[in-house]
């Protein structure tokens, strides 16, 4: 697909060095509305099947004279278009061009003020193009330019950086010291947007030109008797995406839900109501819920679980598609013998996903800067050996713009602000073996915390909330009784992007009825603790 959108829309690189921030370099852009992609570092620019308008090199935990640095491709300064460095990116056009990078005595962590240099050559000034003398921005490094790179001025000094931003003296090359990516630095959004006009990008990447784009790329890619069988949690994601393919080939698209033993309470029931009567949607409902769970039986870990679900998954997929192409077959014999040939739909060849591009990013292992996180089971967890050819119209896309793409399709807004359900569903926020009890023991409990954070009115303060098994027994006093039973934890992040977030500050009455209910009404538990945990260093799931 990525192909297709650099074919459609001026793009930005991004070279990913392993910092905590690259993918804000990504966001930033978007919110600009020019689409950018962002790749390990490692990525060698002749293997590029797409040409970008602009190169951002991000930041990174290394030193740019380790041994063991990553390393940009040097053809990224002949390709003939604009780069920007970003801390670390700007120590590696230094070092690419005679500059020295050391380790400083006086390391910067948090705000610092760069006193902007005017050269009077607009093309050094154009990064800086509307902005004062001053400018606040968020430091956090603790090398720096020992000295200037040939041919460059600097545009930008700090007390303790004098080369806190540079320019090339006629090529479009820039660096920066600090992160313009972080919400801490306030002019970073119009340093993007100078960088953009260098670049010389068309700013035309919206939702709206994405749906008729998507669409018009789905029929062509099925083609006009082609079928789909699209793979459906019920959550955000995967409705929108079913949305966006009903729009594209109608009653030649069959919804397949999989009731996987590990959804929430009623999930199913509520799924088949939503996209059925709301959508518009042709939904089956396949309950393979003993499958899976005789597969996790015993099972703890989460990659395994993730891999376990992921395969189990597309099995499924296959016989649904399997039967539903028995039928498409039947249906086209009779139309023969009836001199119909013709009129009916072709084969079901395809899967639709719901993956999005955090997805991707996290599914990466960059060589060398960063490992992978986590296997989502709908990026590293299918069968090498699958038969259906996968359509994943949303895999370029942030959550906020799924969600903002789904009010666009009509989606009514209760259901395009629901919080994300994971594809292992509840099978992730079980941290032990995965039973059947267990199951229905967490579905309470998250039921009852939802219930809860809904009437209190603080649900969509909060972009994903939901309970966790925790695989230890306490100690309680319940009925005048001791007890020796489970744990629930709370978990409720906020975030604009799924990549980094933090806690939602509750307020402790609330909690205090969460906590009271859930003792109260859930048989097995006696104990509830809250998660106050940022991403980074955790994660938004457990597991």
């Amino acid at each position: 697909m990525a192909q297709e959108i650099h074919s459609q829309y001026d793009s930005i690189l991004i070279l990913d060095f392993g910092s905590q921030y690259s993918h804000l370099i990504t966001r930033r852009c978007r919110e600009l509305n020019v689409y950018c992609e962002m790749l390990p570092c490692t990525q060698k620019i002749a293997d590029l099947d797409w040409s970008p308008k602009g190169v951002i090199l991000s930041g990174s935990p290394y030193s740019v004279y380790d041994d063991v640095a990553p390393r940009v491709d040097p053809a990224v300064f002949s390709m003939g278009v604009p780069v920007l460095g970003i801390c670390y990116g700007l120590q590696e056009i230094a070092w690419n061009h005679g500059g020295s990078v050391d380790p400083h005595d006086h390391r910067e962590y948090g705000h610092a003020n760069v006193q902007v240099v005017k050269t009077g050559d607009a093309h050094m000034d154009a990064l800086f193009e509307g902005l004062g003398s001053e400018a606040t921005v968020w430091m956090s490094h603790g090398d720096q330019l020992s000295r200037l790179p040939n041919d460059f001025e600097v545009i930008g000094h700090t007390a303790t950086a004098p080369y806190a931003a540079i320019a090339h003296k006629s090529k479009p090359f820039y660096g920066i010291q600090f992160h313009a990516e972080v919400t801490h630095t306030p002019c970073g959004p119009q340093l993007f947007e100078n960088f953009i006009k260098v670049c010389g990008c068309r700013r035309d990447w919206t939702m709206e030109t994405f749906i008729d784009k998507e669409v018009a790329r789905i029929r062509e890619l099925v083609g006009p008797r082609g079928r789909v069988i699209g793979a459906i949690s019920g959550g955000v994601d995967s409705s929108v995406a079913a949305r966006i393919m009903h729009e594209a080939i109608g009653e030649r698209f069959h919804a397949v839900m999989v009731d996987n033993g590990v959804l929430r309470m009623d999930e199913a029931k509520q799924v088949h109501e939503m996209l059925s009567t709301h959508l518009g949607v042709n939904l089956t409902v396949v309950d393979a819920s003993d499958l899976f769970l005789s597969r996790l039986a015993d099972v703890e870990d989460p990659e395994r679980k993730r891999k376990i679900i992921g395969n189990t998954f597309i099995e499924v997929f296959e016989k649904e598609a399997e039967r539903l192409e028995a039928e498409a077959e039947a249906q086209e014999a009779a139309a023969a013998r009836e001199g119909r040939a013709g009129e009916t739909a072709g084969k079901y060849e395809f899967l639709l996903q719901g993956t999005l591009y955090p997805d991707v990013i996290e599914s990466i292992s960059f060589k060398g800067p960063s490992a992978t996180i986590k296997t989502h089971h709908n990026v590293g967890g299918l069968l090498e050996n699958m038969k259906l050819k996968l359509i994943e119209p949303l895999r370029e896309l942030f959550k906020d713009e799924v969600r903002a793409l789904g009010r666009l399709l009509g989606i009514p807004a209760h259901l395009v602000n629901r919080h994300p359900f994971p594809g292992p569903g509840l099978a992730i926020r079980i941290l032990g073996p995965v039973t059947r009890p267990q199951v229905e023991l967490l579905q309470k409990a998250d039921k009852i915390y939802i219930e809860e954070i809904v009437r209190a009115g603080v649900y969509d303060e909060i972009s994903q909330a939901f309970a966790v098994l925790l695989p230890v027994r306490a100690v309680g006093v319940q009925g005048d009784k001791r007890t020796y039973d489970q744990v629930i934890a709370l978990r409720a992040a906020k975030t604009t992007d799924f990549m980094t977030a933090t806690w939602y500050p509750f307020d402790y009455e609330l909690l205090a009825r969460i906590s009271n209910r859930i003792t109260n009404e859930v048989s097995g538990v006696n104990r509830v603790v809250l998660d106050v945990s940022s991403k980074p260093p955790a994660t938004i799931e457990w597991l």
